[in-house]
């Protein structure tokens, strides 16, 4: 099921994002520098999600999916090019390629990602959607990605380093940095498949779960990993210092703290299944992505 959607429905995705760009930029060197790093790759979790959740429930795909999707992906993508900045992380790989930053220079890279973010309310924005399913989801995301959700993340992640912060402190930061956009792709397909009000607050349970399992993931590969998994260089957060998983609970504590929430997760696609029409398969395949 994974396989056919990367195949064949995220290419539509990409589409939606591509097509946008190329006529809403009235800026060529920005257009280059957004599209630069929207065309660079990677894993496409956050859309492959929302397309995910649709199958899921027996929907069909149509326009105003792969614009939600999209719009999505631009929002993490804008915060990859800001991530990489070297007032953040001062990262020079990403996706296998070099930072938006080392081709176009920080200031052009700035408003690339400024650029992605705004853009992506704009594109929900003119999908063909009911007005108040067009409102709730751009109300959600705007929630997701800003000062309650993604951005709070980041400015924890960023105090937090060369700090001892506790378990819950770490899981805090995280919900925010990693975990509300990869929620808000199960909640944001919940609500195009026009779910109920109790399974899209399971939805939103298991993007918790999903989210935190990402993180832990990820610092565990920083860690254990090679820099083609990860797509940018390995051992950055011991570099930076960083607040990590393994760092707080050691490499085996890590992996217990994965298998946890992946526990967690799967134990919500069943309540899933019993509240609903549902195909739990789709999710079960799902959650091997987030496996070591």
């Amino acid at each position: 099921m994974l396989q056919e959607l990367s195949a064949k429905e995220l290419p539509k995705v990409e589409k939606e994002i591509t097509d946008f760009l190329n006529t809403s930029s009235a800026n060529d060197e920005l257009k280059k520098s957004m599209l630069y790093s929207v065309e660079a790759g990677g894993k496409r979790i956050r859309p492959l999600i929302v397309l995910a959740t649709m199958r899921a429930f027996k929907k069909e795909l149509s326009a105003p999916v792969y614009q939600t999707a999209g719009a999505l992906e631009m929002i993490h993508t804008y915060s990859l090019i800001h991530d990489d900045l070297p007032a953040m992380d001062d990262d020079d790989l990403r996706r296998g390629k070099p930072t938006n930053h080392k081709i176009y220079g920080e200031a052009l890279a700035i408003l690339a990602g400024d650029g992605l973010l705004t853009g992506a309310f704009q594109l929900i924005s003119e999908t063909t959607l009911a007005p108040a399913e067009n409102v709730l989801l751009i109300q959600l995301l705007a929630k997701a990605a800003g000062i309650g959700g993604m951005v709070a993340g980041q400015a924890g992640d960023m105090a937090a380093e060369k700090q001892q912060v506790s378990l819950e402190q770490l899981k805090t930061i995280h919900r925010g940095k990693t975990g509300s956009l990869l929620t808000y792709a199960f909640v944001a397909g919940g609500i195009l498949a026009q779910q109920t009000e109790y399974v899209i607050e399971l939805l939103e349970k298991l993007g918790n779960h999903i989210g935190l399992a990402f993180q832990i993931r990820d610092d565990l590969l920083d860690v254990v990993g090679t820099t083609e998994e990860l797509g940018k260089q390995v051992g950055q957060d011991q570099k930076s210092e960083k607040s990590t998983y393994p760092g707080l609970l050691g490499l085996e504590g890590a992996k217990q703290a994965l298998t946890t929430e992946l526990a967690q997760a799967e134990k919500t696609v069943q309540q899933l299944a019993e509240a609903t029409e549902f195909q739990p398969e789709v999710f079960e395949e799902l959650l091997t992505l987030f496996k070591l």
